[in-house]
C-alpha cells in the first residue's frame, strides 16, 4: 500500500489501533475537502500496532480532542514537506461540546443552549464525568 506523504498538513500519529476511527469522527474530518488518509493497523516496534490520520491541508485541530481519544497519540505538523512541529498530547482536564451527556435525565438533555461539559474525575482509568449530573462519559 502506498499512502503519499504531506506536503502541508498534519499527521497524527501514534494513535492506539482502533481509536483512529472514533478520533476520524470527533474531530469531524470527514466534513473536510483536502486530502485525508485515514489508516488502520499499521505495524509499529513501539506499540506493536498503531492507527495513522494524515491531512493533507490546513486546518485548525482540537487538541483536546486528541487528548482525551488517546493521550498518547502525537501531532505532527508539516509545512513544505519538511516536520516543523511535534507535539505530546495529554488528557484535558475538562471538554466543551465535544461529547454528550448521555443521561436522559441531565439538564442538558432539556436545555438546549446549555454547553456540554465532562470533566476528568479520574486520571488514571481515563473517566470523564458530566458536570451537571456526575454521568460517566465514554
Amino acid at each position: 500500500m502506498n499512502i503519499d506523504s504531506v506536503r502541508n498538513g498534519v499527521v497524527i500519529d501514534h494513535i492506539t489501533a482502533g481509536n483512529g476511527a472514533r478520533l476520524y469522527e470527533l474531530l469531524g474530518l470527514d466534513s473536510l475537502t483536502c486530502t485525508v488518509a485515514f489508516i488502520r493497523n499499521v505495524p509499529s516496534k513501539k506499540m506493536g500496532r498503531k492507527d495513522i490520520i494524515k491531512v493533507d491541508g490546513t486546518l485548525s485541530l482540537n487538541l483536546d480532542v486528541i487528548g482525551y481519544v488517546d493521550p498518547a497519540a502525537t501531532v505532527n505538523i508539516i509545512r513544505d514537506g519538511e516536520l516543523v512541529e511535534k507535539r505530546n498530547i495529554d488528557m484535558p482536564l475538562q471538554l466543551v461540546n465535544v461529547i454528550k451527556c448521555k443521561n436522559p435525565r441531565c439538564i442538558t438533555s432539556c436545555e438546549q443552549e446549555l454547553d456540554h461539559i465532562v470533566r476528568l474525575t479520574d486520571r488514571e482509568k481515563k473517566v470523564y464525568r458530566c458536570i451537571y449530573c456526575e454521568t460517566k462519559a465514554n
